[in-house]
């Protein structure tokens, strides 16, 4: 028979119980801190969680169409890459300027990477994405400014300036890729700053490995991508913004459908018309648009990559309606051409429709047939002026409406065409709408 517990040790035991849920917990985080948030202001302008904490939304496997089902597990909020042969990720989705985020860090002696701009039409990630370094410095004994050490560009760019937490701890990544411009940060420092394609990294290619692949650091548009080296490996708190086109890019400011150049406009309506039975310019220059007949104004001339800035506002006398700004316009002039739909919808400015099966992709979760709708929505009062700055660029288009980023659009059919702005049953009116084509 066993001798009952006195009750001074019972005691001792319930005071150690909160201790030991304490120690049991060490190094795990709460589901608030697994799942990763942005700020009203990151989200204005374009951050996205690329990683969610819970599911392998918006990543596979290089080569591959699904996730791989070995090697790479979601642990406590991490993506991590328990054991090698589970093969490279990358993003579903690919990009060419953009900043990344993510923390990091690795076991003893472990070696990964991250490559951007990578393209999957190559047989290895690295023959096309240059890598910022992911390593165990200490364990491999590498100096801190080797060019195969943590923060590097991998065998051509030394880190300079570093701190790199011991292994376990914690570690920050920035990548910024902005045209030729690279910039390589490591807790909250810059150590690396490359320029693809200047004479200084020609010669660095030429000395280095990467010079038999010929188009390496030449993809203009790619993917992100995490390497399995083989060795355990840890990424939590994934982000990316992708950037606006450099100011070197951008050409002249036209303004379209004001006096000099409404003489020029074009018009479509579902019925017969001329382009003055729906649209006129008042005493302030304003274009109006009476809403019927129904159908669009559109630019004489054809545009592919641009920055578009337009103000709009609806009659605040008369109720409010539909509209939209018509891109990328081609094949049969219509109601409604073929072409990528900026919505004007009153109270859902930023949604973009697909009209005629226009080739792109966009966020999945926010679709419902042909109609992406915005993140938010961010309008004035009926009757104030609202912006749109809406940029075309490549395979990608994004939508802000005074100053958030509400939208985006990629792999989206790179084409020449005309701008339109939809007559669709109320009066609406426009101003200060002008084109910047990219260089």
């Amino acid at each position: 028979m066993n001798a009952p517990i006195p009750g001074a040790m019972i005691a001792a035991l319930l005071a150690c119980l909160p201790l030991i849920a304490q120690e049991a917990g060490k190094g795990q985080r709460s589901p608030a801190e697994v799942k990763p948030s942005l700020t009203d202001e990151e989200l204005s302008v374009g951050w996205q969680v690329l990683f969610d904490g819970e599911t392998t939304e918006g990543w596979r496997g290089y080569q591959r169409k699904d996730f791989p089902d070995k090697g790479w597990v979601i642990e406590d909020g991490t993506l991590h890459l328990s054991k090698g042969g589970g093969g490279d990720l990358i993003t579903t989705r690919r990009y060419a300027n953009f900043e990344l985020r993510l923390s990091w860090k690795v076991a003893a002696r472990s070696n990964s990477g991250i490559l951007y701009r990578v393209s999957e039409d190559e047989k290895k990630p690295y023959w096309t994405g240059p890598e910022y370094q992911i390593f165990d410095d200490g364990g491999h004994k590498m100096a801190a400014e080797s060019k195969s050490s943590s923060g590097a560009l991998y065998a051509l760019y030394s880190p300079r300036g570093k701190t790199l937490k011991p292994v376990g701890g914690w570690n920050t990544a920035r990548i910024i890729v902005d045209g030729t411009r690279i910039e390589h940060w490591l807790n909250g420092k810059q150590v690396v700053a490359a320029n693809f394609g200047s004479e200084d990294w020609q010669q660095r290619i030429a000395k280095s490995k990467f010079n038999k692949w010929k188009r390496f650091a030449t993809i203009g548009r790619g993917h992100i991508c995490l390497q399995d080296h083989g060795n355990k490996v840890w990424y939590r708190d994934i982000m990316i913004r992708e950037l606006p086109p450099a100011k070197k890019r951008m050409g002249k400011t036209v303004s379209l459908f004001d006096a000099k150049s409404f003489g020029r406009s074009k018009a479509q309506f579902k019925t017969a018309g001329q382009l003055g039975d729906a649209w006129s310019l008042n005493k302030d220059g304003n274009l109006i648009c009476k809403g019927n007949p129904r159908g669009y104004i559109y630019t004489p001339d054809s545009y592919e990559n641009f920055i578009l800035e337009l103000d709009w506002r609806f009659d605040p006398e008369k109720k409010p309606g539909n509209s939209g700004v018509l891109l990328r316009v081609n094949g049969e002039h219509k109601v409604w051409p073929r072409s990528i739909e900026a919505q004007l919808f009153s109270g859902r400015a930023g949604d973009i429709w697909n009209i005629g099966k226009f080739g792109m992709q966009v966020a999945i979760e926010r679709t419902k047939g042909r109609r992406t709708l915005a993140s938010h929505y961010n309008e004035k009062p009926l009757g104030g002026w609202n912006r749109y700055k809406i940029i075309v660029d490549g395979s990608w288009v994004q939508l802000s409406v005074n100053g958030e980023v509400l939208n985006e659009a990629w792999d989206c059919e790179q084409i020449s065409g005309p701008i339109g702005l939809q007559s669709e049953g109320a009066e609406i009116q426009f101003r200060n709408v002008r084109v910047t084509p990219l260089l």
